[in-house]
């Protein structure tokens, strides 16, 4: 590289005093031969002031991107089996909802061994689901009582209680699994209704204990124990029933309903 020949003059920043002295090139009659030397020497001239320089030079952090918002979490499902507490109605036609709902603990692994509003209250999870499984102590015309406290307390949407309970209109060991409907004349059921403002919509999964020998008192038959046959058909009943209630809070109700309701979901089982 040569330099120009009409650089007349040479200008040095003195630094320590942020000053700039010139001097006539003829005073430093070497520098144009020693930069001659270097011929692939390079000088970058820029108009910026120290201020602007430095200021161009600050590097800028790149935003962080902003973190998504979490789902809220899901809402519980609440189980109810309804029954009447104590040994005396262990394993009667009246129970069948609390043994159902002892089933669906021991198959998932949920302890229920708590008592928490008026019943024996367990939580733990179906699948990846939240779930609350609850019998009732109150007697069975009173399971209201801890129904509605459960519901209110935790604001459970009731499409997301189901209720287990016995059915004498039902055939023995068959089960059906309706989204909402009445009480027909289970006082249990019409607790629970009533302690819901009157709602009828929320799921319901009955199980058939069929009706009473000849003239015998419905009260007395639901109070009955089962006989050994009743016993082992009975079982077949609630695996289909366990299987059921997964169905319905994995896959939906409509997938949960087609099993249970089908004259094939007992063949299924074996």
């Amino acid at each position: 590289m040569k330099l120009s020949a009409s650089i007349s003059t040479i200008r040095f920043l003195n630094l320590n005093s942020l000053s700039v002295r010139s001097y006539p090139s003829s005073i430093f009659p070497s520098f144009k031969t020693t930069m001659t030397r270097f011929a692939n020497f390079s000088i970058q001239i820029s108009n910026s002031s120290p201020a602007n320089t430095a200021e161009d030079s600050q590097v800028v952090a790149p935003s962080k991107p902003k973190p998504k918002p979490k789902p809220p979490p899901q809402q519980p499902w609440l189980i109810v089996g309804l029954g009447n507490p104590g040994k005396k109605y262990n394993g009667t036609r009246h129970n069948v909802g609390f043994e159902m709902v002892d089933g669906i603990a021991e198959a998932e692994g949920i302890s229920i061994n708590n008592v928490n509003f008026k019943a024996l209250f367990g939580r733990g999870f179906i699948g990846d689901v939240p779930v609350m499984l609850a019998k009732p102590q109150t007697f069975m015309n009173a399971s209201g009582e801890s129904v509605g406290a459960i519901v209110s307390y935790y604001k459970i949407p009731l499409k997301q209680v189901l209720v287990i309970y016995d059915d004498l209109d039902l055939p023995f060991a068959k089960l059906r699994l309706l989204p909402k409907g009445g009480h027909g004349g289970h006082n249990g059921m019409r607790s629970i209704i009533d302690r819901l403002k009157g709602s009828r919509d929320f799921p319901r999964l009955r199980i058939g204990i069929g009706r009473p020998p000849g003239r015998m008192d419905a009260v007395n038959f639901v109070l009955r124990p089962f006989n050994k046959e009743e016993r082992e058909e009975l079982e077949f009943t609630f695996q289909q029933g366990i299987e059921a209630v997964r169905i319905l809070l994995l896959e939906g109700f409509d997938k949960s309903a087609t099993y249970v309701n089908s004259a094939k979901a007992i063949e299924q089982l074996g």
